[in-house]
């Protein structure tokens, strides 16, 4: 099949007057991005060139950053359209093929094109919480969190504001926080998750001179109950090996024998092995955009060498500082098909939890296990540890001989 070759739509760009040149850069860089992305699933020039086209007359009409844009903003483009419903109907599939990448590809949050479910159609966000709501989540990106963790942080603050739609934002008092919490009927760790975030958005406010006071300040601390380790039992990973294809039997062998987490698994890369004297590594491209290189055993280092070039499992993912026009399969949808072949309610992170609990018992050095898991803490790994009944019984038994 003939390799699709690059449109040409460099002269597709109509001067907006409304559109500050920074805007128009920032939009310019996506859309190159963009074109890359569809030519790698092999998408028709004549498709990329109406798609392109779509997205930079909305831009021309939003007049601001491609990274900024919401549901209100996708719907009052479409409505404000002149053109006949078969023309409508392309230019919105523009858009969402535009910010479905965008949101595959971690640009964005959440995916503006995307229609509200029912809760939030019934309960919009209340105007007065719009914008500081827009001007947090830029700040959350622009000091790097994870996407997955602005989206979370911005749902649970718009679940507060339209939970108390009566007050504004910067007037919201610690006894109003309190009464919230007090109405919800949460597990410890959610409650303390809601808590980390109001608190991280009234801070923000009280840093850029928005309030005097953070009212999170006086609030209750939350204690939690330690996390129970749930490592996935031998027979529940050998039969989802027996259920597995070569490319899913891979995946699970990475999870399993090498503790990765979903998304540490979903980025492998050929050019991350390193081919030492003592055998093969891995460089593995963790949380934070942290990295850890971990030795890889001989046998599935010769599975993964065998594979061709480019992404272990590639897909539709393309991130923005490595190999670009090459993509890879999202994390979720890894973890999604590992789940489907373990038992039910053992998860592919049960795996991880496998390897530190096997790990820690074969010679108990907390320290390096720490390591190869990319825990920041000790603490953090010894979470992931089951010990077991038959080991407290030895340890116990062994005392009465002292």
């Amino acid at each position: 099949m003939e390799k699709p070759t690059r449109p040409d739509t460099t002269g597709m760009w109509h001067q907006g007057a409304n559109l500050a040149a920074g805007e128009r850069d920032r939009w310019l860089s996506a859309l190159r991005a963009f074109e890359v992305a569809q030519l790698a699933n092999r998408c028709q020039p004549a498709t990329i060139t109406r798609r392109v086209k779509h997205v930079r007359r909305f831009a021309l009409y939003f007049e601001g950053s491609p990274w900024h844009v919401r549901f209100e903003d996708y719907a009052g483009w479409l409505q404000s359209l002149e053109v006949s419903d078969a023309t409508k109907a392309s230019m919105r599939d523009s858009l969402r093929a535009f910010y479905r990448w965008a949101y595959e590809s971690e640009r964005v949050s959440s995916n503006p094109t995307a229609e509200p479910g029912y809760r939030a159609t019934r309960l919009a966000i209340p105007d007065r919480w719009v914008q500081p709501l827009v001007e947090y989540e830029r700040f959350l990106s622009s000091k790097g969190d994870a996407p997955q963790t602005i989206r979370a942080r911005m749902e649970q603050l718009r679940t507060f504001a339209r939970d108390n739609d009566w007050l504004a934002p910067f007037e919201v008092t610690t006894q109003d926080i309190r009464e919230w919490q007090a109405a919800k009927v949460w597990a410890k760790e959610t409650r303390r998750h809601r808590k980390v975030t109001l608190h991280g958005f009234f801070k923000w406010a009280v840093d850029e001179g928005m309030l005097d006071v953070d009212p999170t300040e006086k609030l209750p601390k939350v204690r939690t109950n330690e996390p129970t380790p749930r490592p996935a039992a031998d027979q529940e990973y050998a039969l989802a090996l027996q259920r597995a294809d070569e490319r899913w039997a891979l995946a699970l062998r990475c999870a399993a024998e090498l503790g990765l987490r979903r998304e540490e698994v979903s980025r492998i890369h050929s050019a991350d092995l390193i081919r030492r004297t003592d055998g093969t590594w891995l460089t593995v491209h963790g949380k934070g955009s942290k990295t850890r290189v971990l030795p890889v055993p001989p046998d599935l280092a010769s599975v993964i060498l065998r594979r061709p070039e480019g992404y272990l499992f590639p897909g539709r993912i393309v991130e923005k500082q490595r190999h670009k026009g090459s993509g890879h399969l999202s994390a979720r949808y890894l973890g999604k098909q590992i789940g489907g072949l373990l038992p039910e309610g053992v998860t592919m992170h049960a795996l991880r939890h496998r390897f530190a609990t096997r790990a820690y018992h074969h010679n108990r050095d907390v320290f390096t296990l720490q390591k190869l898991l990319g825990h920041a803490s000790a603490a953090t790994t010894q979470r992931y540890v089951q010990v077991s009944d038959a080991h407290m019984r030895t340890l116990v038994e062994a005392m009465t001989d002292l």
